[in-house]
């Protein structure tokens, strides 16, 4: 398993829930960025309350404890699909159970990326590829063993969906002997969420797109993260058409370049993955705060436009599981990759979720099946002045 987070350590400050904090006014976006027109969100304070969403924790727990599938993931996306059901897309995945003190069997599956299908009542089915004697990947890996991690889904032309893709192959025999490889783009059959086909994306400059995707329009932007002068820091592409298989451009500053070695950073300290969605005239960008090591922070942006700029950032909450003074009183364990799901958002009321891992792959994994799964947490957010 892979450990998707800012290399750090640990936070040693008492966590808390349900913090407050307000974002400063920015500056307009640059000459040429794509903007909606007149924008007041950046000359606003917003302010925030986070409680945690029970109601979808709880799911996820009842569902990894007894379903007999799915038992704990990673990445945590999320799209509509048909019929009033969501799509929650997860990169590395165990299957299998949990025995009844809720640890999970050393034998249990392991697949690189899965599809957790919830119906209109709240009902949830596993989607992975292969057999089930043999669970391969929705995505499975390539016959020389390179793997893939999803990014944020899209809908694709027809009834298929998009699914951004970071390819990685093994560097040594080591825990961390990995590395990013090449960009890639699935499709998948919009009905039975089964692969159809895989192409290649841009991957020159070693930038990671796939973050996250926002649709407006015809326009699909594409963020992606890297990490100049070490600070990780958000890319935006955009496609036009049918979702992001055709051509992409890149922001550079100024303008739309064709050339991915002219893309510049648009913001400073984001995590490798997370969300930026229309909110009132503008524009907000949740994350998990990389300017800290091992941060606890999720903090939001606004802007005029989804290529910046962005505000500096506000807290919205700190996870409560990290370090010897989280919840788990264990040194190992973290939280990661913070973003919203602008899909399930309710007027001012929107959902965020976050991954908890342990640095203890061995050991923590399987004998609290409850770190490694996803958190869900209702935001609150009021905009005044």
């Amino acid at each position: 398993m892979r450990i998707r987070t800012i290399a750090a350590t640990i936070a040693a400050a008492a966590l808390c829930a349900g913090t407050v904090g307000a974002i400063p006014a920015a500056a307009r976006p640059p000459s040429g960025a794509d903007s909606a027109g007149a924008c007041h969100l950046v000359d606003r304070t917003l302010t925030a309350t986070a409680s945690v969403n029970q109601t979808l924790t709880s799911q996820f727990t009842s569902y990894g404890n007894t379903g007999g599938a799915w038992t704990g993931g990673d990445s945590t996306f999320s799209l509509p699909l048909d019929k009033g059901t969501t799509g929650w897309f997860f990169s590395d995945s165990f299957l299998g159970t949990v025995n009844p003190d809720g640890s999970r069997p050393q034998d249990s599956p392991f697949v690189n990326n899965s599809v957790v299908v919830q119906n209109r009542h709240g009902e949830f089915t596993t989607i992975t590829g292969g057999t089930a004697d043999e669970p391969a990947g929705i995505i499975p890996p390539e016959a020389d063993g390179r793997w893939y991690w999803i990014g944020d889904p899209t809908p694709g032309p027809g009834d298929t969906v998009q699914v951004p893709l970071l390819q990685f192959a093994r560097t040594g025999a080591g825990q961390w002997d990995f590395a990013w490889t090449a960009n890639r783009l699935a499709t998948l059959n919009g009905d039975t969420l089964q692969l159809e086909s895989i192409v290649d994306r841009p991957s020159a400059t070693g930038i990671n797109w796939g973050s996250w995707t926002l649709e407006e329009g015809d326009t699909t932007y594409i963020y992606g993260i890297a990490d100049p002068g070490g600070v990780r820091s958000a890319y935006v592409a955009r496609a036009h058409g049918d979702g992001i298989g055709g051509d992409w451009t890149y922001w550079d500053g100024t303008g739309w370049s064709t050339q991915e070695t002219s893309a510049v950073p648009v913001v400073p300290y984001v995590a490798n993955e997370f969300s930026v969605a229309s909110y009132r005239d503008g524009y907000l960008l949740v994350t998990q705060d990389t300017s800290e090591l091992f941060s606890t922070r999720i903090v939001a942006r606004t802007s005029c436009s989804p290529i910046g700029p962005f505000t500096e950032p506000v807290e919205l909450y700190r996870t409560p599981e990290t370090g010897l003074v989280g919840s788990y009183g264990d040194a190992d364990v973290f939280t990661y990759n913070a973003h919203e799901h602008p899909n399930l958002r309710t007027g001012n009321r929107i959902l965020v979720s976050y991954n908890v891992n342990t640095f203890d792959n061995v050991g923590d994994v399987f004998d609290d099946a409850s770190i490694y799964r996803p958190r869900f947490i209702d935001v609150q957010l009021r905009v005044t002045g």
